[in-house]
């Protein structure tokens, strides 16, 4: 049985472009599959494949079988299917198809897709039909509309629960501040995890989240109790912003309830654009791994993060190849800044080729925004912007972003020091100015796309398959 896994396709808006490797290497779901899918890059274990305008990519892997795995892939989706017994998606197959249609034109020739590959595409689009048809006539989901009351009632008995926990939260601060911060660094010491199981029951996972980064502080070198302390009056002001959360006004509130994880649906009329993907990547916290995707609005000038989560090993969310750009619309949720959003209707993709940079900023623009923004929510811990015309140095033990006018530097976020990542950005430098997408924050600032110098002008790309550089 094929086995699938993607959102709603989308529709070319013309013939799509090939990927490049790192672009297809970014929708592993974890190294493993990673490096076995780099294995079966080749043209070597396929046969009977091809590809066609729409998106789709097709073909028959060798396997240990007497009989070969099939293969189909929608591009626009992406979305995936193989009929090998893998649970990870994309599969090993799955990658491997793509890195050859990425690599080796040869290798997978333009035709009609076999009746085993067009069954499946034809479901999707069958499915995708009945969707926007649903949508358009404002149908309600079969299981049928929700009580508002009895959410009503789950919403206070929670709400009730989270006050509880962050009022023995508050006890267990006090508590530390009255023992000496030293105390959190005896061995054995296992205050932090025990809170932070005390915060999930009480179905506050922000407030959990935080406090295991706490218990990782007393570990992070030379300094480590200014650290402990700023961030232990951090989330004090979360706790006291929770128990009063009445007097708060309503963006602040929706940013605090966010915080302590109690996240409200997306709302609000949703923005159609084209978005170009500038970011996505994955963070893992604790068995749950968290998918991050940046895009930018070309015609609102807005960037939005979609943030998706899934258990270890499984792909936490839709996956986005860094550097195309997709006709949708985006409705952003409630909070701060407005910055995540909920990816909705999805009308078409563009080819990456020539795809120019968004405007930006100096560095001192960018350090301005992350400061207008922590007015806003002071829990931020970074905030995206865009760098234009700076150069990577060296600087001590790490790396900054100067401005080419030398006006100002932004250090390079320790994060991003041991990434491979930054050597690409070196690389893409030169010497020479390029523009960088990343975020903002007071460890400093993370690269996560960068643009060569003149990547505005289309011709500027030279023999390079798209303008956006993935860094993470």
């Amino acid at each position: 049985m094929l086995l699938s896994h993607g959102g709603e396709p989308l529709r070319a808006a013309g013939p799509v472009a090939r990927w490049t490797v790192e672009q297809v290497l970014a929708l592993a779901p974890d190294d493993a599959s990673r490096r076995a899918g780099s294995r079966l890059g080749s043209a070597g274990p396929w046969s009977g494949g091809g590809c066609d305008g729409s998106g789709a990519v097709w073909g028959l892997c060798k396997g240990s079988g007497s009989t070969p795995y099939r293969t189909v892939a929608d591009t626009t989706g992406p979305a995936y299917a193989c009929s090998c017994p893998s649970r990870k998606f994309p599969c090993k197959h799955a990658l491997g198809l793509l890195l050859v249609w990425a690599t080796d034109e040869a290798a997978l020739p333009a035709g009609e897709a076999p009746d085993w590959a067009g069954e499946w595409l034809a479901g999707r689009r069958e499915r995708s039909a009945g969707k926007a048809e649903q949508r358009a006539a404002g149908g309600a989901p079969a299981s049928g509309p929700a009580d508002p009351e009895a959410a009503r009632r789950r919403a206070e008995r929670r709400a009730e629960r989270v006050t509880g926990g962050a009022q023995e939260l508050e006890e267990r601060l006090a508590d530390l501040l009255r023992g000496g911060l030293a105390a959190a660094d005896q061995p054995g010491y296992g205050l932090w995890e025990e809170t932070a199981a005390r915060m999930v029951d009480a179905q506050a996972p922000g407030l959990a989240s935080r406090v295991r980064e706490l218990g990782a502080i007393p570990a992070s070198g030379p300094g480590w109790p200014v650290r402990l302390l700023e961030e232990c009056a951090l989330l004090h002001l979360l706790d006291s912003a929770w128990l009063g959360i009445d007097r708060l006004p309503e963006p602040l509130a929706a940013t605090v309830c966010g915080r302590v994880g109690l996240t409200a649906p997306a709302e609000g009329p949703p923005v159609r654009d084209h978005w170009l993907v500038l970011a996505q990547y994955d963070t893992p916290d604790g068995r749950i791994v968290a998918r991050r995707s940046w895009l930018y609005g070309r015609d609102s000038g807005r960037t939005a993060l979609l943030l998706s989560f899934g258990a270890a090993g499984r792909s936490p969310g839709p996956a986005l190849a860094v550097g195309i750009t997709i006709d949708a619309e985006l409705t952003p949720y409630p909070g701060a800044g407005r910055l995540r959003a909920e990816l909705g209707r999805q009308f078409g993709v563009s080819s990456q080729c020539g795809t120019p940079a968004p405007p930006g900023g100096t560095a001192a623009a960018a350090i301005r925004a992350y400061g207008h923004a922590l007015r806003e929510d002071p829990w931020l811990d970074a905030w995206p912007v865009v760098l234009r015309d700076v150069i990577p140095v060296p600087s001590g033990d790490g790396w900054q972003l100067v401005d080419a006018a030398g006006d100002a530097a932004l250090p390079v976020a320790p994060a991003a020091l041991s990434r491979p990542g930054l050597w690409k950005l070196v690389a893409l430098s030169g010497g020479a100015p390029v523009t960088v997408f990343g975020e903002c924050g007071h460890r400093g600032f993370d690269p996560y796309a960068a643009w060569p110098t003149g990547s505005d002008d289309e011709a500027a790309y030279g023999e390079a398959a798209y303008g956006t550089v993935p860094l993470v």
